[in-house]
């Protein structure tokens, strides 16, 4: 099997604020964001490609040559004459984030389309990450698609990571949103929900419900993210908790799980340490957080 990272999902063209009240054009989007990030984290001898559709038009070009400067294989990605990529806009009030989309035309929306690409696109990967953004912008016969690959992948050795992203404004109800994040969590030999998101739209009470829940659905290890708060994780030892050191500043919380995900997976992939990987993802997180946009080199920041 190759040491080889796929993220599967939709890049978009950002839109970032700057502080003097303009705005910065990057290239960003929740799977993309990981991928960036265990890029910079793993280390030479492993791959790290990301799966998704663009456009053919200049901007979906620029994207792809975004990619491809970062260190991502984009050998797999679909272009497609009759779409283009998604934007978005990010919109800070004291740290916190909130975002003004348009997405309707997005190319990434047809990724799981052609069973064939898909399945190609797997293979020979030695873990694949996803999240529920993923799901959500699919149509449900491409969501079915895209389990029955997955399912495919894991029975051929690889390593499922899902972060379930609960973004209910994508979905067509909040129902069918939970339904089928539970559905996929069945497949995951990691899932790194944030508790925020579980809180509000499975009504958990405590990351410790979270855990239970994502277990009793077959998934292998959980990571509940909490903020500053201690993360909750259930892996070979059982269930652990573990505090991360506090951030110094919080300029722009956008990216802070994605790259929590990347770092955690990266040194657990690598190490096998749980501990190791929880501090890992903690410590590239709060630095993240300390900085604009959701792709910023933080990785050699004091």
């Amino acid at each position: 099997m190759n040491s080889r990272f796929l993220a599967l999902g939709e890049a978009m063209v950002e839109m970032a604020p700057t502080p003097d009240g303009t705005f910065k054009m990057g290239f960003a989007g929740d799977t993309l964001n990981t991928a960036w990030y265990a890029r910079k984290c793993l280390p030479g001898d492993w791959n790290v490609s990301y799966f998704t559709a663009v456009g053919t038009d200049k901007v979906s070009d620029r994207l792809v040559a975004f990619l491809k400067q970062s260190g991502l294989e984009t050998d797999r990605i679909v272009c497609r004459s009759d779409k283009t990529v998604g934007l978005y806009m990010i919109q800070l009030e004291n740290g916190e984030r909130s975002f003004a989309y348009w997405r309707s035309d997005s190319a990434a929306r047809k990724l799981a389309e052609d069973k064939a690409l898909l399945g190609a696109a797997l293979d020979g990967v030695k873990l694949a990450y996803l999240s529920g953004i993923t799901l959500a912008i699919l149509s449900e016969t491409d969501r079915k698609t895209l389990l029955e690959e997955l399912r495919n992948a894991r029975s051929r050795g690889v390593k499922i990571a899902f972060d379930p992203n609960l973004r209910p404004r994508l979905w067509t109800d909040q129902k069918t949103m939970c339904e089928t994040v539970m559905n996929f969590s069945g497949l995951c030999d990691f899932l790194m929900p944030s508790f925020e998101d579980e809180e509000a739209y499975f009504y958990d009470a405590t990351p410790r419900a979270s855990v239970d829940r994502y277990l009793s659905a077959g998934a292998k290890m959980v990571v509940v993210k909490n903020g500053p708060e201690d993360v909750v994780c259930a892996g070979p030892d059982g269930i652990l908790s573990f505090t991360p050191d506090p951030a110094k500043d919080v300029v722009d919380t956008t990216a802070a799980g994605d790259s929590f995900n990347a770092a955690f997976l990266a040194s657990y992939l690598v190490e096998n340490d749980l501990p190791k990987a929880v501090a890992a993802g903690a410590k590239l997180a709060a630095r993240v957080i300390g900085a604009r946009g959701a792709l910023v080199d933080v990785l050699d920041r004091v």
